[in-house]
């Protein structure tokens, strides 16, 4: 019987297979920069051959999960003001099964009702142009976000006298939600809890 890898085996895998890309033991030669054979001859095409042959050897990491039905879901625990909270989320490496995104689905209510006791009396701010800038929202707008999206996810910022908690609403498949790249099949909004006089850092 073949063994099944897990899916903290796949992101173990994933992590390793990187780093040798990362150092240049895995190169994917048959890159071409521009296409122009006399101008490829000119540029450096290390970087690119070490980021291809990363992508190439992840898309075959997600065509098995597909093919043997391995979850892409870790789960995380978060701790926010003496609240300790644990959600579902995608490895930012793998895919998320159809399975996954009916836990994501089922999961995002808990997710928004945690986030709203632990920004209590914070103020809120939404991710425009690509994150570059954030403007500032209300409570109301963050619900008619969240009634227009299919699944949610946390991050903090702390230190001794700064919190941010970041909640990102999505839709679609998350690996394809960050950075606009499925859009507007996929995609998310970032919503960023401060406390008052205090803007978003993340």
């Amino acid at each position: 019987m073949t063994k099944i890898y897990t899916t903290e085996e796949l992101i173990q895998i994933l992590a390793d297979e990187r780093q040798a890309c990362l150092k240049g033991k895995r190169l994917k030669l048959d890159i071409a920069v521009s296409g122009n054979p006399v101008l490829d001859q000119f540029i450096r095409t290390e970087g690119l051959q070490k980021f291809t042959a990363y992508q190439d050897f992840k898309a075959t990491i997600h065509q098995y999960q597909r093919e043997h039905q391995v979850s892409g879901i870790v789960w995380r625990q978060i701790t926010i003001k003496g609240q300790t909270f644990e959600y579902p989320e995608v490895d930012s490496q793998l895919i998320a099964l159809p399975s996954d995104l009916e836990i994501l689905k089922t999961k995002k209510d808990s997710i928004l009702k945690f986030w709203h006791e632990v920004t209590l009396n914070m103020e809120f701010y939404l991710s425009v142009n690509n994150g570059k800038d954030h403007r500032q929202i209300h409570k109301s707008d963050i619900e008619r976000i969240a009634q227009r999206t299919e699944w949610a996810s946390l991050w903090k910022w702390e230190n001794s006298n700064f919190l941010e908690i970041l909640l990102q609403l999505g839709w679609g498949k998350p690996e394809e939600a960050c950075y606009k790249r499925g859009f507007p099949t996929s995609g998310s909004e970032y919503i960023h809890a401060v406390n008052p006089g205090n803007l978003p850092i993340g």
